[in-house]
């Protein structure tokens, strides 16, 4: 392969791709490894999703015709009765386009936001969360400024300089937030942006995992803008266990979703027809959800007990299916290359997710509560964590 120029692009390692040493230390134990490391879902989809999946029914030309880009009128339709009906904010078809997948739409929307405010060059993002907020604003080629948060792992907003705030094409908040669960002030976010002439992007694809309180959007609050100057962005990967699917959603100004609909029909991006025909299922069913709820809350409960037992205790968190775990000593890398020793379970360090994440690491629930057992025995033959 040829290198880059000098001064050239160089892809960072990715993040997970770092976890190899200690994925094959886990994969060692009798029984194997149990892989908390990454978010990815691992209970069915429901029922009826299933059926919409496997229907081999193509009268309308859902598979061999070009799909449409901002998603057929069935599903912005299906999505818009959701967003009412479970976050109490009513929004037009015409304000809602889906994505393909909603890392997909993390990662190309600051290149997009770009061109939309030339004489800016940069993405502002909470100091810890999601990767991709960072690294979509890199391959954009702009400034990407991190935001400190706060004590309970909100934004801190107060934080953002002016001069910062006078750059930025863009601000990402997350609620409930990767990787620790904080539940930001959507209202004073909205507030902020409009106020600084700021769009604001809501990562909220962790919303029907709400533990404090009802699930929260930024579409229709603030200072009486409603959704000026905000957007929403919504995935089916976690609410139905739909990661594979590919399939998510962005609403809210209509301004700012007719122009990133526009771009995103000339850059060719489109959910395959069958997997919009599949959105419509699942956001009709609203049984799973629950059931998914409580599968997620009883592995929360149990894995911060078994870590508990290790002398490592975690909160719960306020949102999301992480915890995120407070690393005796500090070392985040030796934990989890401990973890991965001693119990066979591979977590991520909190640096993936920042600088700031340093001395925590995060722990995906997505394993059925015999793989934690299963953990919790390892353990206890370890015995607890001694750092030195």
């Amino acid at each position: 392969m040829s290198p880059a120029p000098p001064g050239g692009f160089e892809p960072p390692a990715y993040p997970y791709d770092r976890l190899e040493e200690a994925h094959r230390t886990a994969s060692a134990h009798d029984g194997g490894v149990v892989d908390l490391s990454i978010g990815t879902p691992g209970d069915p989809p429901p029922p009826a999703v299933l059926a919409a999946l496997s229907d081999t029914d193509d009268s309308r030309g859902a598979a061999r015709g070009y799909p449409p880009s901002i998603g057929t009128a069935e599903l912005r339709q299906a999505i818009c009765r959701w967003t009412e009906d479970r976050l109490g904010a009513a929004i037009s078809p015409d304000a809602v386009a889906v994505c393909v997948g909603t890392k997909e739409f993390v990662a190309t929307t600051p290149q997009w936001m770009k061109l939309r405010y030339p004489g800016r060059d940069t993405v502002l993002y909470p100091a810890i969360s999601y990767p991709t907020y960072e690294m979509g604003a890199i391959l954009a080629g702009l400034r990407a400024v991190p935001v400190p948060v706060d004590e309970h792992w909100r934004i801190d907003l107060s934080a953002v300089s002016e001069s910062d705030a006078a750059r930025a094409v863009m601000l990402w908040v997350n609620t409930p937030g990767n990787p620790a669960g904080g539940l930001d002030d959507l209202v004073g976010a909205a507030e902020w942006g409009r106020a600084h002439g700021v769009p604001v992007f809501s990562d909220e694809c962790y919303a029907e995992y709400t533990w404090d309180g009802p699930p929260r959007t930024i579409l229709g609050k603030g200072d009486g803008g409603g959704s000026r100057g905000v957007i929403a962005v919504h995935s089916l990967s976690k609410r139905s266990n739909l990661a594979g699917a590919r399939l998510g959603w962005y609403a809210g100004d209509p301004d700012l979703v007719h122009y990133l609909r526009e771009v995103r029909k000339h850059a060719g991006l489109m959910v395959p027809g069958p997997v919009q025909r599949v959105g419509v299922a699942a956001l009709a069913d609203a049984a799973h959800v629950t059931a998914q709820r409580q599968r997620y809350r009883e592995r929360l409960e149990r894995a911060a007990a078994i870590l508990d037992g290790v002398g490592a205790p975690s909160p719960l968190p306020a949102g999301g299916f992480y915890l995120w775990v407070p690393v005796p000593s500090g070392d985040e890398w030796r934990f989890t290359d401990w973890l991965a020793r001693a119990g066979g379970v591979l977590v991520s360090p909190g640096t993936f997710y920042g600088q700031a994440g340093a001395g925590h690491v995060r722990v995906a629930v997505v394993a059925p509560l015999a793989a934690l057992d299963l953990v919790e025995r390892r353990l206890a033959a370890a015995g607890p964590y001694r750092p030195d």
